[in-house]
């Protein structure tokens, strides 16, 4: 009979490798292009998120994403703490970002 270990996951690294479920709310001009207030999905960084968004809503995409960027002029908050930019912010399980226009919240 072989011996079972236990061998101990850093949760970490484990979430920045397997996407978590996070919340995306649009207010102002980026709701009115999704026809949205809110979705949930799952994404380990902003960029993945982004990049889902625009998949799933595509006129979306073409008025609010510079590749794998938000346009100029529009901004991501993350959970009501900072504002992010850079696509490689990681995200975790039960984060919230928030894409506005920059003249409203930033």
């Amino acid at each position: 009979m072989g011996i079972l270990v236990a061998q101990t996951i850093d949760s970490t690294a484990f979430e920045e490798i397997v996407p978590m479920t996070i919340q995306i709310e649009f207010f102002g001009i980026p709701r009115a292009r999704a026809h949205v207030s809110q979705l949930e999905l799952k994404a380990s960084t902003l960029g993945e998120a982004l990049a889902q968004v625009g998949v799933l809503i595509p006129q979306w995409a073409d008025a609010c994403l510079d590749g794998p960027k938000l346009k100029p002029g529009l901004i991501a908050n993350l959970n009501g703490q900072k504002f992010v930019s850079d696509p490689q912010t990681i995200l975790k399980s039960g984060d919230s970002v928030l894409i506005l226009s920059a003249d409203v919240g930033g």
